[in-house]
């Protein structure tokens, strides 16, 4: 069977026989120099690659709709999935800090992503910026991450909305699900009710971007109003003993039971619950006007969401000891068994419920842009590119990925998933800010960027030094000293190199102020949050890596080559022609 060209103007495949194909793995070795750093050019991604995907999608929002798209997108992952988790086991009554900390983390982010995507207004978010920076694989590796990042967490949950959906009609989570003593731990637990929850958003997102805004913004209204209520009856039922005082004695006590290290643990975790603005970045291809609507949208909704998160920690911390919290539903369970307060844990379900479908439906309209973007440079087949004529939305892309949405959500136990989505959104923040210090730094021409690239890996060892000695030195004057002196020599280095190499480029319509030091600070905290990680996340991040490593291997670097020869990038190589001629 053959495989169709991955370009669409016809020419050589790679793919057109398993014979062809097989030659061309020979080839891998020199398509591999060729195109792995190969880089896109701003007035590229805005005019040709776009132009890939034959309609255009419509500029239909505005300010205001981003705003209420980023609130959607962030509340219903963090607070109703990851607080009670962070809280029983990482941080206890100090999950506020660590929210606060998370928060700062994704501001600073944001600030990156903000200009980027002022001065790129399209949906490819993070992989367009690493592409017209660092080349062709770093972004497919950072964009396919994030991608298997948004799946695993809308998978996360909307396992979750079945546990707050049942506790609003005080059914147990077991009735909803069953298991089947076949499959391993952590994915025997059958769930059809999130499975059915992703497959309808699937089809309400591939109707309309801007009719899926105004359901948004109409479920995000009520569900802010839910927010407050929940933080007026936790001040209100709360006991401000519980912020020190856990229930057992023999546990661990005070506002910071696990110390420090449990207060950045809890960061880790939790900074699930920020990926919801980079979805708001994917829809800079159809924002009105970018340059006012997009700093305003990105920036604005994380800092009113990080302020909602720390209020709702402190309200769930006040209700009940962290060592009574209910990792699965803490806000509902806080108030079952209490007399006259059972209708307040219907109430609490019933919002919760509406609030995890309002980020389900931003991340699964950010997820498929971001697989769109990703199709229109050939590295995924260019059937995830086309954009549907009468709904000028990624529709391939959207079901596709529901689908896969839908299928992992079936099986796959939370645990499983919260830490190596954690994981995986902490790297691609840290590869954005790296590409932001390198593109305003790095003139654009023959000029060899070694000094840029040698500050950032230096810092980026010194950031990883800091926080291995936090993470494996004993407690004691050695410790604080050598952490005192990593600090000095970070400082040291980014001062250097502030004085030594001048900004080659200048935002014309917004940047991120203070610069190197906002992307070092954002590059410090994303590897700080990076080393809280337990290894199990590792050894998993390091499997989706490779194997993301193998697609663009055995597939990707083909068929970027093949659209190069066959001049959908705008070149016609004649190296690229005889290499092609000769397979």
């Amino acid at each position: 069977m053959e495989v169709q060209s991955s370009s669409n103007n016809g020419g050589h495949s790679s793919f057109s026989s398993l014979r062809v194909y097989l030659n061309s793995l020979s080839a891998t070795p020199s398509r591999l120099s060729r195109r792995a750093i190969s880089v896109s050019t701003s007035s590229d991604e805005m005019s040709r690659v776009r132009a890939v995907s034959g309609e255009q999608m419509r500029r239909t929002l505005r300010w205001y709709d981003l705003i209420g798209l980023g609130i959607g997108g962030m509340v219903g992952a963090g607070v109703f999935v990851t607080t009670g988790r962070a809280s029983r086991l990482d941080a206890g009554p100090s999950i506020v800090v660590s929210y606060a900390i998370a928060g700062l983390c994704a501001l600073l982010s944001a600030f990156c992503y903000t200009e980027f995507a002022v001065h790129l207004p399209v949906a490819g978010g993070a992989f367009s910026y690493i592409r017209i920076t660092f080349g062709e694989f770093p972004a497919f590796f950072t964009g396919a991450n994030l991608i298997m990042d948004y799946v695993m967490s809308n998978a996360a949950v909307s396992r979750s909305f079945t546990a707050y959906l049942g506790t609003a009609f005080g059914i147990s989570t077991s009735k909803w699900r069953f298991v089947v003593s076949g499959l391993p731990k952590g994915f025997s637990e059958i769930d059809p009710v999130a499975v059915l929850v992703v497959l309808v958003i699937t089809v309400i997102i591939c109707c309309s971007t801007r009719e899926s805004s105004k359901v948004n913004m109409i479920m995000t209204a009520f569900h802010i109003a839910f927010i407050f209520f929940v933080i007026v009856m936790g001040f209100i039922k709360g006991d401000s003993k519980n912020l020190s005082s856990p229930a057992n004695p023999e546990h661990p006590s005070g506002f910071f039971p696990f110390g420090a290290a449990g207060v950045f643990n809890g960061a880790a975790m939790v900074y699930l619950s920020y990926i919801g603005y980079d979805a708001v970045s994917t829809m800079a291809e159809e924002v009105e006007n970018p340059v006012k609507d997009i700093p305003v949208g990105v920036s604005g909704s994380v800092a009113i969401v990080t302020v909602l998160y720390c209020l709702m920690a402190v309200s769930m911390s006040m209700l009940l000891p962290y060592d009574m919290i209910d990792p699965e539903a803490p806000f509902s369970a806080a108030f079952r068994g209490s007399n006259g307060w059972e209708w307040v844990t219907k109430v609490v379900g019933i919002g919760a419920s509406f609030g995890i479908l309002t980020s389900l439906l931003v991340a699964m309209l950010g997820q498929a842009r971001y697989m769109c973007v990703i199709g229109r440079s050939r590295v995924v087949p260019f059937w995830f590119a086309k954009i549907h004529p009468k709904t000028s939305t990624p529709v391939n892309a959207s079901t596709f990925l529901g689908i896969f949405t839908a299928a992992l959500a079936l099986f796959t136990d939370l645990n499983v998933l919260l830490n190596l989505v954690s994981i995986g959104t902490l790297f691609v923040f840290y590869m954005v800010a790296n590409a932001l210090i390198f593109r305003r730094y790095v003139p654009v021409g023959p000029t060899k960027p070694w000094p840029t690239l040698c500050f950032l890996t230096l810092f980026s060892i010194t950031s990883l030094v800091f926080t291995l000695i936090w993470k494996l030195v004993p407690e004691g004057k050695p410790k604080a000293f050598m952490l005192g002196a990593s600090a000095v020599v970070a400082i040291a280095i980014v001062l250097i190199f502030q004085c030594v190499v001048p900004q080659a480029r200048k935002p014309e319509l917004w940047g991120v102020p203070f610069m190197p030091w906002t992307p070092c600070v954002s590059i410090f905290l994303n590897i700080f949050l990076l080393g809280s990680l337990d290894a199990p996340s590792y050894v998993r991040f390091g499997f989706f890596s490779g194997l993301i490593v193998l697609v663009y291997l055995l597939y990707g670097v083909h068929a970027s080559s093949d659209a190069e020869a066959n001049g959908s990038f705008g070149v016609k190589d004649g190296q690229v022609m005889k290499e092609l001629t000769e397979v």
